[in-house]
This record gives structure tokens, sequence and C-alpha cells, in this order.
């Protein structure tokens, strides 16, 4: 959106909350939709017209997009709210999605359980678990976090995979590794987080999430499945659940140990690697908007990230030149 462009269509509100100007009450409000999101203004005397205004309503705006401080915004003139029924209103439209779909994204990790687990015990856990209908339906839908990466529908189940997948690499460089145990441990780390936020429009954390976390949630979540695997060495067992207890590796990023196996460094390296990644990867869509090299200073990296000139390869699209990460193809 470029400023002095008009503006007619369907946005989702990601928040909305009124303040005050000289001129009168006005409202602040974040619009959104699976592009992504841009702040705008009602004013005074139009937002009177709204005495109150709730983030997940559906909204039609007319009106032009401002130039504020560098940055676009948008000015409402006019702005409807539709009924959640509306034929209009298909709330795909306005959440931000993983490039790949979540189908095909739990089809890939169910692929490595095949691939790799060769332990009938772990192997039938495994899939115990991604089968069951409330888990499943819960992370194929879930994001990875609430804001700072793989923060979008099917957000968890990229997450999984590309983690899962970089564990199977590094059990080629270091064969020592149990990667079995590992596989379990990348596959569920990060199970409970579909219970931590809610997902949705909000995306917010829940009353469980708030209270317990996400790797709490996570191995209550297991223990049933756990309990009831008559076969899975009680060791197993075990080293899974410190994997996930201690993948986010230190006590000040909220482990509650830290790791304390081989397998447990490598679970949080992953873990850890694939998150910045991400979080560098949405930098560089907001820089292709620009055209800059650098980025802003990054709050949850405390830095400015950069990118860098390729090496040329013709084997790649583009011939080397940057583009956006998504994913490695699911299908060799």
């Amino acid at each position: 959106m470029a400023p002095g462009q008009p503006v007619d269509d369907l946005f989702l509100l990601a928040s909305a909350n009124q303040a005050q100007s000289r001129n009168g009450p006005y409202w602040n409000i974040t619009f959104q939709d699976a592009t992504g999101k841009i702040d705008g203004k009602i004013w005074s005397p139009k937002s009177q017209d709204y005495p109150s205004l709730e983030p997940g309503l559906v909204v039609r705006v007319k009106g032009f997009v401002e130039s504020y401080r560098d940055k676009s915004q948008l000015r409402v003139d006019h702005m409807a709210i539709l009924e959640a029924d509306d034929p209009d209103v298909d709330l795909a439209d306005f959440l931000p999605t993983s490039c790949v779909p979540p189908e095909e994204l739990m089809e890939a990790v169910e692929d490595l359980v095949t691939e790799h687990m060769k332990h009938g015990p772990w192997k039938k856990f495994c899939k115990k678990v991604l089968g069951n209908t409330e888990i499943r339906s819960r992370m194929l839908t879930a994001p990875g976090a609430k804001t700072v990466h793989h923060a979008y529908v099917g957000g968890l189940l990229e997450h999984t995979l590309q983690v899962s997948r970089a564990c199977m690499a590094l059990c080629d460089v270091y064969p020592a590794l149990d990667r079995q145990t590992l596989l379990a441990g990348a596959i569920f780390h990060d199970l409970g987080k579909a219970w931590e936020l809610s997902g949705g429009p909000a995306n917010d954390y829940t009353d469980e999430g708030r209270l317990f976390g996400h790797i709490q949630i996570g191995v209550e979540k297991l223990e049933p499945f756990l309990k009831k695997s008559k076969t899975l060495d009680d060791g197993l067992k075990m080293h899974l659940k410190h994997l996930i207890t201690s993948h986010h590796g230190e006590h000040e990023f909220g482990s509650p140990v830290r790791p304390k196996t081989p397998e447990a460094f490598i679970l949080h390296f992953a873990d850890n690697m694939d998150a910045k990644l991400n979080i560098i990867d949405q930098a560089y869509a907001e820089m292709d908007k620009t055209g800059q090299d650098w980025s802003p200073y990054m709050r949850f990296l405390e830095r400015n990230v950069y990118r860098p000139t390729q090496t040329p390869d013709k084997s790649k699209k583009n011939n080397g030149k940057p583009e956006n990460q998504c994913l490695l193809p699911l299908k060799a």
C-alpha cells in the first residue's frame, strides 16, 4: 500500500484502542489480512460513530493510505462491520498461513516417522499421537508462536518439520546420536503450543498457556500415550521427556532443566536455529518492500540483519539471487 492509494477492501481488526487528541477522541487500529498488517486511524468526529471496537471483527474499509513518520498508514473515511456469517467473510483470507498447506506439512512429518523410526514401539507411539483426532486437528492450525517466529496458521507444523529435518541431518554428521528418540523429541517438542496459544485472529495466550506454558502442557498431553505404551522402554520415555523439558536450553529462556544429553543439545540448537532463521526470513520479506540491504534493529535478535551478496549458482532458482525462503520441497 503506497501513500495516496485509495482503499476499498475487507480487513480483520488485529487491534483497536481509543486515544484522545486536541480535536477529540480517535481510534488507533491495526488492520490485517493474509498478506500482512497496516496501522490505521479513525479521526474525530467520525471515530464517535464507533463507541466500541474489538479485535477479531471483519470490516469493510474505505479510505486512503497516508505516510506518517515514513510508514504507510490507513486513514479511514468509512468503515462497516460485517457479520461473521456474511458470505463475503472467509477467515482464511485474513490470517497469514504457511506457504506450504498444513496437510502437506503433516504428511512430511509422518514420512519422517516412516523413514527413520525402525524401532517398532517408537513408530507405534508416534503414529498414535499424530493420529489422535484432537492433537492432529490442533497441530494443523496452530501457530508456532504469538509474534516472534512462525506466528501464522501452520507455523507450528512448519517449525516442527524443519527442526526434525535438521536433527536428522545432524544424525548423519554425528552417527552416535540416538536418531529415533531425537526424532520423537523434535516432532513433539512444541506440541504444547497447540494449547498454549488460541490461534485464530487474536492468537493470544490461553488461560492454560499463561498458567503452565507449552513445555509442561506438551509433557502432560503425551503422558497418557506414554503410559499406554507397554513396549516402549522406560528409559526411552524418560529421555523423550527430558528432550522436551530442556529444549529451551537455559533457565533464563524458560527451560525447566538444561540439556544433559547429546540429543538434548542437538534439539535445543536446532530449535533455536530454525526460530532465528524464520525471524530473519520475515525481515528479508520486509526489506524486499523497501529495497534495503539492512533491516531495522530487531529486538528479539538484538541486532540489525544484513542481506549479503549471494554466490552465483545456476543450480538454484534465480541463479543464486536472494529470494525469500519457504521450505525445501516436501518431496524429492
